[in-house]
């Protein structure tokens, strides 16, 4: 794989698929409708999905593509692949609540070792470079064109006064509990991606997600976690979390940064 192309496509996919969404977020009204699942889903989803996929294909139509909106379709035939989340958090797209993200990632033997979060309604963008390394992009952004970049890197967590980021949508008991296992100096919430993000940047050190999750949830923003230094692992063995996996469903897992003496569940 070419990261330098690999890269450049999905940066403009995302911006291209941002836009698109926006105009849906910014209109008077729009339709939501229940997947079978009972999950949301929004013209903004079909539009970037397709937009996403037609861009994908074209410049690499021999890697196999799996997004979340056409999943059902999908039986996973090879190691390397590319991973679509159109939009995710569209609970918050559907509340107008702004934290949502494009995600693309892509996927050799299990990691994902590429991938670009962008949120268009806070305008950050977020990647891992060709080499590897995570930077954040500063706006405006221009689809050809690439604007300052700015190396990422976990912050260096104290442990007796961790940042803890939780999901917005889908906090419980159960991960308060866990979070309680820790000493912890303040909490925020995020929706989607941003989450990994948001440590992977150093302005948080412990995710925990005691949820269900699909791995077009969470590729992209792993792989830029993994670039700023960070870990995700499955939440009952501490082992890395895979790609790959029959149904594409995650266990419950954790992102951190280094420095955090993980406690059992």
């Amino acid at each position: 794989m070419n990261f330098d192309q690999l890269v450049s496509v999905m940066r403009r996919l995302a911006l291209e698929a941002g836009d698109r969404i926006m105009q849906v977020y910014n209109s008077p009204e729009f339709d939501v409708k229940s997947k079978s699942d009972s999950s949301p889903v929004t013209e903004a989803d079909e539009a970037a999905d397709a937009l996403i996929s037609a861009g994908l294909r074209a410049e690499f139509p021999d890697v196999v593509l799996i997004t979340e909106e056409q999943a059902a379709s999908h039986a996973l035939s090879a190691k390397t692949f590319l991973i679509v989340d159109p939009l995710d958090g569209t609970k918050e797209f559907v509340q107008r609540r702004g934290d949502f993200t494009v995600n693309i990632a892509y996927v050799q033997d299990g990691v994902p070792l590429r991938g670009v979060v962008y949120a268009p309604a806070q305008g950050r963008l977020f990647y891992t470079a060709a080499d590897g390394s995570a930077v954040e992009e500063a706006g405006p952004f221009d689809k050809t064109t690439v604007g300052a970049l700015t190396p990422i890197r976990v912050a260096t967590p104290d442990p007796s006064a961790l940042m803890v980021v939780a999901s917005k949508s889908h906090r419980d008991a159960a991960t308060d509990a866990y979070i309680g296992k820790y000493q912890v100096k303040d909490m925020k919430s995020a929706g989607s991606s941003l989450k990994f993000c948001l440590v992977a940047t150093g302005e948080a050190d412990l995710y925990p997600r005691l949820g269900r999750t699909m791995e077009w949830d969470t590729a992209a923003g792993d792989a830029v976690l993994r670039g700023a230094g960070g870990h995700v692992v499955r939440f009952d063995t501490h082992e890395p979390l895979a790609y790959g996996k029959s149904g594409w469903d995650n266990p419950f897992f954790i992102a951190y940064a280094p420095g955090i003496a993980l406690v059992a569940g």
